[in-house]
């Protein structure tokens, strides 16, 4: 057997050759950064989508700019309120990321096992009071919502929205019987745009987004309301790289500008 020795120019290449292999699998200090280039080079076919309604415009033009991104992808989404979405995903809904209106909601859905790693805030979202154009009964607050003669939609309980326009009321001291009690925000500004109620509470988003059929009147207490919206891939995902990608891409800057400019607040 020949042994053969190697010449310096030789063992400098191989030295080169062995540190260029070790960075490339290092990464960032925790291989995150890795990670989402991983999963972002994954990204193909159908990418389910659960999300919360307040978020129907922003996603859907987040939708089409990641499948312009990422050729070959079909993004799907199902909005609605985000309590009928997390009991939808633990029922077995076929999902590959869940987008919820709040902490609480999620946390349904992850004690069931069903994200895949930990949920990451990406916006948050406060409230505003939605008022026919024109601003017919003159509501500049929280306490005209339980003037005599002002029918008021609400969302659920259940619902993010909901619960977050009780603790605004209860801040502020005020108490009202809603005439309605809707399951998702963009059912509580319908009855707003068609006129069967005089106001409702909704996200400030949904607001600025209705902004040409409905007016909007800001209030104090809404700081103390504040809603976190987290996004998770799902642990029975049809679509793993898909999912991974999609979530990463809604905490990308590209998708952060989108989301701000609809109003919603970096988290």
């Amino acid at each position: 057997m020949t042994i053969r020795r190697l010449t310096a120019a030789g063992a400098a290449a191989l030295v080169l050759a062995l540190g260029a292999t070790a960075c490339g699998s290092g990464g960032g200090t925790d291989g995150r950064d890795d990670a989402a280039g991983a999963d972002a080079s994954k990204a193909s076919g159908p990418v389910t989508v659960f999300a919360a309604a307040s978020l129907k415009e922003t996603f859907t033009d987040l939708g089409r700019k990641f499948e312009a991104a990422n050729p070959g992808t079909k993004v799907t989404f199902n909005f609605g309120g985000s309590s009928a979405l997390a009991t939808s995903i633990n029922s077995g809904a076929p999902a590959d990321v869940f987008a919820a209106a709040s902490p609480a909601t999620m946390k349904t859905v992850t004690d069931a096992g069903g994200a895949s790693g930990e949920p990451k805030t990406f916006v948050r979202n406060t409230l505003a009071i939605a008022v026919p154009k024109g601003n017919p009964k003159h509501i500049t607050g929280l306490a005209g919502l339980a003037a005599p003669g002002v029918k008021v939609a609400l969302c659920a309980k259940e619902v993010p929205c909901g619960a977050a326009a009780l603790t605004a009321l209860k801040a502020a001291n005020v108490n009202f019987t809603p005439v309605t009690l809707e399951q998702d925000v963009k059912g509580a500004l319908t009855k707003v745009e068609l006129g069967e109620v005089d106001a409702s509470l909704v996200y400030r988003t949904d607001v600025r987004a209705d902004a040409g059929k409905i007016d909007g009147v800001d209030f104090p207490e809404a700081a103390q309301a504040v809603n976190d919206y987290p996004i998770a891939a799902l642990a029975k995902a049809p679509n793993k790289g898909g999912a991974a990608a999609f979530v990463a891409y809604v905490q990308s800057p590209e998708a952060q500008q989108v989301l701000t400019a609809a109003g919603f607040q970096a988290p």
